[in-house]
């Protein structure tokens, strides 16, 4: 499992995983419209839209002394590109452009004989964005949560998980694992968090909740390599909040009416990551508090 392409790689997460894997020894290509401002690895620039362009990049070996001549078929494929959160353009552009690439990647993948694909889906399935108006149906929200996709984005990440399952079935011996991330946060982002602390309400849409971009990264690698065949899906999140209060006293005040599954201690995230720490071996290394507080 050394040889990965990662789609996406130039965006926020995207630049995590890649550095991760390459500070570890991993063949990693970048396959991307833009190029990275952190370029660690090679970038094919490619429309993940265009089919054929991304059946050709995962069967591309560059030319006879290129570093990538041995990569023709790459281990496994992470599907980060995306058009990356609801509202930055069209509910049909976003859908569109999500749900057709996702596709074409994971299409291409298992045709060039790409048995592991791990992938972004993202936390917005659960019902994102939470209001008092629009409660979770219990915290800490975890995978047997109902999925309540409230937009173009957040159902083309939905459809992308049915996609995943269906393409496992079709496909005994594939792996497809997603992964619902949180808000990806960078260290730089931390210079904000201080300011959130006095309205609750500005955070509430996702429970407070966070993924610190080089967690993220390690999520990936521990999906890489666990021992598992078919299709799942993993909660994402770091192990506290983005706030100083603690988050039983948040959801008292923000959402009253919310029931508590056991015990919330301290600043615990609300966005379960139990199951990817049982399965995965996922165990967050990084807090804003170890940069801000």
């Amino acid at each position: 499992m050394k040889n990965i392409i990662v789609t996406g790689g130039s965006g926020k997460a995207g630049r995590a995983v890649c550095r991760h894997l390459v500070e570890r020894g991993y063949e990693v290509l970048n396959l991307d419209m833009q190029p990275s401002p952190d370029p660690v690895c090679p970038m094919l620039k490619v429309d993940l839209t265009d089919f054929g362009q991304v059946m050709d990049a995962m069967q591309w070996s560059g030319g006879k002394d290129h570093p990538f001549r041995k990569f023709r078929t790459p281990d496994a494929v992470v599907h980060f590109a995306a058009i990356p959160a609801p509202d930055l353009t069209s509910e049909e552009l976003t859908f569109r452009t999500n749900i057709v690439s996702t596709y074409n990647v994971f299409d291409t993948a298992l045709r060039a004989g790409v048995k592991r694909i791990v992938w972004a889906s993202s936390e917005t399935t659960l019902g994102l964005p939470f209001n008092p108006g629009n409660p979770p149906a219990y915290a800490p929200v975890d995978e047997d949560h109902p999925m309540r996709p409230e937009s173009g984005y957040s159902l083309s990440k939905d459809l992308g998980e049915e996609m995943a399952r269906q393409m496992a079935r079709w496909n005994p011996g594939a792996t497809f694992i997603g992964l619902r991330l949180s808000n990806v946060m960078e260290p730089k982002d931390y210079a904000r968090f201080p300011g959130w602390q006095e309205t609750p309400h500005f955070r509430e849409w996702n429970l407070w909740g966070y993924i610190d971009a080089r967690d993220c990264a390690q999520a990936v690698r521990k999906a890489l390599h666990v021992d598992m065949v078919g299709a799942d899906h993993f909660i994402i999140a770091n192990a506290d909040s983005v706030m100083t209060r603690p988050s039983a006293e948040l959801m008292a005040e923000v959402f009253p009416d919310v029931p508590l599954k056991g015990a919330v201690d301290g600043v615990q995230t609300l966005l379960s990551i139990e199951k990817a720490k049982r399965v995965l071996g996922y165990s967050p290394e990084y807090s804003w508090r170890d940069a801000v507080i």
